[in-house]
């Protein structure tokens, strides 16, 4: 955990400095597909992932260490040749992985807010998943395992491999010759994350696009069909909590309203957006039929709350940065109370982009959490101990925090700007 807080803290800036140059280039190019809101919604569910990952709130399944040291029938030492090898094996696994994810009702609950943003940027990339506690990918580097290929290698590989499929979502670099028959590129992956029929379900490879040509799944962007970006059934929401649990719920919900026992226990792991023919009557949901014709989820934000937006993501960022940065001396109760507060933090962030009604509330149950800690501590994780004053100024903020929602609340609402509930 400790290790990948020290990684984060140098990856988030440079993530961060890369996402607002692309804005800028967009911009500047007159086609500015980075909005706000958006934008700002891809950064707090990227927030929310790493959050949860630095805290260890996930489970592997067989985790690669376990299969190395009970199933290998070969060892090798750890070359330039094993760091190859491990990485083709990851890239691999992620093929079949992302394959499963969006074949699979179950599975796709934790992938579609990766595909929820409906435009197509480097921030979206950054949307990643807080419900995917089960993680199942180390399974399918059994062959890597046989080999005895060492922890350590895909430890030192998997992040690599990770933060190599941050570059190539963007709208801005075209198809890019030989390499479009080497390595997923831009146009590739916009194809991948596009609703248009004939891109559905097509380019689930994460570095090398040839997975996707030998097992049937590649598709070419179209110079006549432009990609349309999102997910059938939109998620109406900037709140990455939400976007994470929607499908789930959704599932739930059916899952107790049919009246067929056997569609009870088959809905988890029918084709991806199944649904009993039952409920899918008597509830229906709305889905986009012509990706053509259709409104993209927006939100009034004034000028003055778009500032607002901007300071609370920079105090955000500076929470996050001292979380990871000292995980070892907050040490355990104190570094999953932390996570708490960031969750509130983010919800209460989110209901205002969204002009919910009651964001303000969520903001007090944030001051609430944040005032407990200091109250009861003395302290904020430490900080006493950088600069006692320091507490002094996450109190005041916690404050000003909680006024500011209530006046944008008030703001809106006399302004006549549609109010959600």
């Amino acid at each position: 955990m400790e290790t990948y807080g020290k990684i984060l803290l140098i990856a988030m800036p440079a993530f961060l400095a890369l996402v607002l140059f692309e804005k800028w280039y967009a911009w500047r190019k007159g086609n500015d597909n980075v909005k706000t809101a958006d934008m700002i919604s891809s950064l707090l569910s990227g927030i929310t992932n790493v959050t949860k990952d630095v805290l260890g709130l996930s489970i592997a399944i067989y985790g690669y260490g376990w299969m190395v040291e009970n199933l290998a029938i070969y060892q090798v030492k750890a070359t330039w040749l094993t760091y190859l090898i491990a990485f083709i094996a990851l890239d691999f696994s992620g093929y079949i992985v992302h394959r499963i994810q969006h074949t699979y009702n179950f599975f796709w609950n934790g992938h579609l807010v990766h595909h929820s943003s409906e435009e197509f940027n480097l921030a979206c990339a950054l949307r990643q998943s807080i419900s995917g506690v089960v993680k199942i990918f180390a399974i399918f580097l059994l062959p890597a395992a046989l080999l005895g290929v060492p922890e350590k290698v895909i430890a030192v590989v998997a992040p690599l491999h990770l933060f190599a499929q941050f570059w190539y979502h963007t709208i801005h670099i075209n198809k890019m010759g030989l390499l479009e028959k080497i390595i997923v590129t831009p146009s590739h992956h916009r194809v991948h994350h596009a609703i248009n029929p004939e891109y559905l379900d097509k380019n689930y490879s994460q570095i090398f696009i040839f997975w996707d040509k030998w097992f049937g799944t590649f598709q070419e962007e179209l110079p006549d069909q432009p990609p349309v970006y999102g997910i059938t059934r939109p998620v109406q929401t900037w709140n990455p909590v939400k976007i994470n649990f929607q499908h789930l719920w959704l599932l739930l919900k059916d899952a107790w309203y049919t009246k067929s026992w056997k569609d009870k226990w088959r809905i988890w792991l029918m084709p991806t957006g199944w649904r009993p023919a039952d409920v899918a009557d008597k509830y229906p949901v709305y889905k986009i039929e012509d990706v053509y014709q259709f409104n993209k989820y927006e939100t009034h934000i004034f000028p003055l709350m778009k500032l607002w937006l901007w300071i609370q993501l920079m105090v955000l960022l500076l929470f996050l940065s001292y979380l990871f940065g000292n995980i070892a001396a907050i040490g355990i109760p104190g570094i999953f109370i932390y996570g708490l507060f960031i969750f509130l933090y983010v919800y209460a962030f989110a209901e205002l982009m969204d002009n919910h009604l009651n964001a303000w509330v969520w903001e007090l149950f944030k001051l609430l959490c944040g005032s407990l800690i200091i109250f009861y501590t003395g302290d904020w994780f430490g900080l006493n101990a950088v600069a006692a004053y320091l507490t002094y100024i996450i109190v005041a903020y916690l404050l000003l925090s909680a006024v500011v929602h209530y006046y944008f609340c008030l703001q809106s609402k006399k302004a006549g700007i549609p109010i959600n509930y």
